[in-house]
């Protein structure tokens, strides 16, 4: 990827607000298939979408990236490692330049396939864990899901892998929890990730219950100043921004400009939580591919121009949050040229108060591969996942909607 030397006087900041000829901070969801339910998933993921890219879509826009120079890639879900497919297209990356960042439970992270992760040096993982403790966590993840990311992280540790990431989701449940997160991610020699909790996918459901309070909000604030760099956030807390002092990472909404999502079926939203065709710029499988939709999409262009900063500009703090996340404002029905519904002056929450109390008008996602008619279990239930002896790869066709597709349970 080339970036321009900024000309003497001008903020990178102000190089990225106008856009990159590639993006740096690409997601891409590989499935919607997942073996989990999360209450906040950004996604709504559970069964496989039968249109997802195949594995020869997938490798010709991973043959895209390598020419547009793009760094990495974060690939998630779903979750990604029960495509069966998905070392195939992993290997494929890293061998043309890409680095791969994927998200996952943890659930096929066995010692076997640490061991191949860790020898990968264009590689990195994040172990996805919203509580220090099961009992927080599984709440929100899933019955057994803790025990399933520990001992994911045990097998990368043991494998020797150094700084894989321990992924957080902060909510109004594990805000206290901040120092036994370092904890742990210290005790397996990872590194720490924070994010926002969004209202996207199942998220809009439960955000209103789910996202930390403003008092916890300040909290978090005082603990990620304290902790500095050794914590990644990447541009989940530029909002915070408008406290006092700018955090580590990218201090401004990305979207479209430096970020963008490419979805299991190929379709490009300006960001990894605003999965709503109001944000949807194009597909990679039309003509010019990923490429044409990146810097010719009329979405992004929009996107890349002066921002004026609506209600927002007159107030103080808005060269700091610049008014904060877009997705966010969008699933809670607050104006995108408003104050975020976090925003720490308090001017999101006299908006969301006085929203109808039946919600109406507020914009829903535009996917959901929710598992809607399977019951709640009310405990963990122990699984050994094998491989059938007598294939090479599980037989998943194109319209195999089980995430765990060509697996026995035993």
């Amino acid at each position: 990827m080339t970036v321009t030397e900024p000309a003497a006087g001008t903020r990178l900041v102000d190089l990225f607000e106008r856009g990159l000829n590639s993006p740096i901070c690409l997601t891409w969801e590989l499935t919607y298939a997942c073996n989990l339910a999360c209450a906040h998933c950004l996604s709504s993921s559970g069964r496989r979408d039968p249109r997802e890219l195949s594995t020869a879509e997938a490798k010709a826009v991973i043959d895209e990236l390598e020419a547009m120079q793009v760094f990495y890639v974060n690939i998630g879900g779903g979750e990604p490692t029960v495509r069966a497919d998905f070392w195939e297209l992993l290997d494929y990356a890293t061998a043309h330049h890409v680095g791969v960042k994927f998200s996952t439970n943890g659930v096929r992270i066995t010692p076997e396939a640490a061991r191949r992760l860790a020898a990968n040096d264009y590689v990195d993982v994040q172990i996805s864990l919203d509580g220090a403790t099961a009992e927080v966590n599984d709440a929100v993840r899933g019955p057994g899901s803790y025990d399933t990311a520990l001992r994911a992280m045990r097998n990368l540790a043991d494998a020797g892998m150094k700084n894989f990431k321990l992924s957080v989701v902060c909510t109004r449940h594990n805000i206290p929890q901040m120092d036994a997160f370092k904890e742990l991610a210290d005790t397996y020699g990872a590194q720490l990730r924070l994010t926002r909790l969004r209202p996207s996918g199942r998220g809009a459901d439960v955000w209103d219950e789910l996202h930390p309070t403003q008092e916890q909000q300040r909290e978090l604030y005082d603990w990620l100043l304290a902790h500095g760099e050794s914590v990644l956030t990447g541009d989940s807390f530029f909002h915070l921004s408008a406290y006092g002092q700018a955090l580590p990472g990218l201090n401004l909404c990305g979207a479209g400009r430096v970020v963008c999502l490419i979805d299991p079926v190929g379709d490009v939203y300006a960001c990894p939580f605003a999965i709503h065709e109001e944000f949807l710029a194009g597909n990679v499988r039309e003509p010019g591919g990923f490429a044409g939709v990146w810097r010719d999409s009329e979405l992004f262009r929009e996107l890349r121009e002066p921002q004026t900063g609506g209600a927002c500009s007159s107030c103080a703090f808005y060269d700091s949050c610049k008014g904060g996340c877009m997705a966010a404002k969008f699933f809670t029905g607050l104006p995108l040229d408003g104050p975020d519904p976090e925003c720490v002056q308090g001017h999101g929450e006299a908006l969301l108060a006085r929203r109808p109390e039946d919600r109406s008008g507020i914009p829903k996602p535009s996917v959901d591969h929710s598992r809607r008619t399977a019951p709640a279990r009310r405990g963990p239930v122990p699984l050994q996942l094998t491989r059938r002896p007598d294939l090479e790869r599980p037989p998943v066709s194109a319209c195999a909607e089980d995430p765990l597709a060509g697996l026995r349970v035993t």
